[in-house]
């Protein structure tokens, strides 16, 4: 029987292996270092695998994922890249790119790029209630109200996960994805 500190290192391993081999998916054949926003665009793909949506978040049952991104997106074609041909639980994942005052109606994961820091608390007021996984990498987002932060430290890409935005949106995060991220509440200061 595996103890729970053994468990815990294996999913840290996967995880790091699917950071991984995304990361050189996307860099393909060209012996080139996986960028930053690649390897992040790996972590937002892998979230749509750990994260539960409420049945009614989806207009049919073959309806697909839709990640969005609004503001200056970062990601170049990397989540594109990433997510053709992919399917999540037999649904298909579709990439939109939104600008602010855009309707974010019918989105499953929106990251939330920098170039909307201003806009912040209105984008996540506009959102409350709904079961939209908000994922970004500004300093501060999880406490400010955002479910996934992805944060640089040392070189390696941390997450910090907001649980009690994402159970009031009507969305569940799987425990092992919980037990690998820092878990931050509203309204606390993020070192």
């Amino acid at each position: 029987m595996k103890t729970l500190a053994t468990f815990r290192v294996g999913w840290l391993l996967a995880l790091a292996c699917l950071s991984l081999a995304g990361a050189r998916a996307v860099a393909g054949s060209t012996g080139v270092e996986a960028t930053e926003y690649q390897i992040k665009a790996t972590y937002v793909y892998n979230f749509t695998k750990f994260a539960d949506w409420p049945a009614g978040a989806f207009a049919s049952s073959n309806a697909p994922i839709v990640i969005s991104i609004i503001g200056e997106d970062p990601f170049g074609s990397a989540l594109d890249d990433i997510v053709r041909g992919e399917l999540v639980r037999n649904r298909q994942l579709v990439i939109k790119r939104f600008h602010a005052g855009d309707d974010l109606a019918n989105c499953h994961v929106l990251f939330i790029c920098r170039s909307e820091k201003e806009h912040l608390p209105q984008l996540l007021e506009q959102l409350k209630g709904r079961p939209v996984l908000t994922v970004s990498d500004m300093d501060g987002f999880a406490g400010q109200g955002g479910m996934l932060n992805l944060l640089v430290v040392r070189k390696t890409v941390k997450m910090e996960i907001n649980q009690e935005a994402a159970a009031d949106a009507g969305l569940q995060i799987s425990v092992k994805l919980l037990k690998l991220a820092r878990l931050v509440k509203a309204g606390a200061s993020e070192p």
